[in-house]
């Protein structure tokens, strides 16, 4: 399936300083410029669940403005009412996206409100037709075939058990449970906040309890595990490194490792529409092949174009050959004919 995207799958840190370097190793596979969409439904109860999201799209667009982002928020915060994950007016910046982040929140409140809801069909149906999908917090740990409600556990008292998530990559024969923050140390000398606050003693039950072929993946803080389904490969980046926890025991691999997907389970691709309502897969096929047969062009690569086509005129040649360049530079070749230039995307 050599459409399907990538996935990146974050501790933390999707807007500190080290955080660049998560977002980048995505971006730098993504054509030019990367359009990307942040969703608020994991953050959805919050009041200010419109602020958490733009933070991370101002950091995307200031700190990664080498790729030329065009980034979207999308106010999809719950299954009903006017900002609905089953809204198609509030989600259509999903159909153009490469790039689509869930982020911090809640676990048990993101799987509620993406569950069955078009927002999460279209999610889907995009990482099948290539778009990168990225997940950091409470966002990773919701894709997984098992979640982990983390606020009803450590701030409620529940006892530790697992609620079903997701499960992105069930599709593929992979069955993990995300567990992010697996290093953090806010709770310092006197309360063991690691294992996403659930400490060592409530993890040992939480690993206890869960399935046997079920893969807990552990991603420290500021480190993302990246999977490349269509290579079977997974990569470590950041600064911490991810611990596996399954069947055969227990692995660690640290930052800059890689391994293969075989070590998560056999890999295998669905058809491309399977297990995606058919409605949502056709309306989304049918956006994304309207865009490859008819590219838009951004403002910035129409007036660069309008620019050369007036140095060729002027005989400019230098001006020209320069403006080309920069063209390049923004994912685009320039091929000049009789009828005019013409453009077409850097793939």
């Amino acid at each position: 399936m050599s459409q399907l995207g990538q996935i990146v799958l974050m501790g933390s840190g999707e807007t500190a300083p080290s955080g660049r370097v998560l977002h980048e190793w995505a971006f730098r596979k993504l054509p030019l410029p990367v359009k990307a969409s942040i969703m608020e439904t994991p953050a959805g109860f919050e009041i200010n669940s419109q602020q958490v999201a733009g933070k991370i799209s101002d950091f995307i667009t200031h700190r990664l403005k080498n790729y030329k982002p065009i980034v979207e928020t999308i106010p999809a915060r719950r299954q009903d009412g006017k900002f609905s994950t089953n809204n198609p007016d509030i989600l259509s910046p999903l159909l153009d996206s490469d790039y689509i982040f869930l982020g911090p929140g809640s676990p048990s409140y993101a799987v509620k409100h993406l569950a069955n809801s078009i927002a999460w069909e279209m999610i889907t149906a995009r990482h099948r037709l290539g778009a990168c999908l990225s997940f950091s917090s409470s966002g990773a740990i919701a894709i997984g075939e098992n979640a982990l409600p983390v606020y009803e556990i450590y701030k409620v008292g529940m006892d530790p058990k697992w609620m079903p998530g997701l499960d992105l990559l069930g599709n593929f024969g992979l069955r993990i449970a995300c567990v992010t923050h697996w290093n953090n140390t806010e709770g310092g000398a006197n309360i063991d906040t690691s294992r996403c606050y659930m400490g060592q003693s409530r993890m040992d039950q939480l690993v206890s309890s869960i399935q046997a072929d079920i893969n807990i993946l552990g991603i420290d803080e500021h480190t993302a595990l990246m999977l490349d389904l269509s290579h079977k490969t997974c990569s470590v980046v950041g600064k911490g490194s991810i611990t596996i926890i399954n069947s055969i025991g227990t692995t660690i691999f640290q930052s800059g490792e890689n391994f293969s997907t075989d070590l998560l389970g056999n890999v295998h691709f669905p058809e491309q529409g399977e297990g995606i309502r058919s409605d949502v897969w056709e309306k989304v096929v049918t956006h994304h092949r309207h865009l490859k047969e008819n590219p838009s062009l951004p403002d910035n690569v129409i007036n660069l174009i309008k620019e050369r086509s007036e140095a060729r005129d002027q005989k400019d040649w230098e001006k020209s050959d320069l403006l080309r360049d920069q063209l390049i530079q923004q994912g685009y070749f320039v091929k000049d004919t009789s009828d005019g230039p013409k453009i077409s995307p850097i793939r």
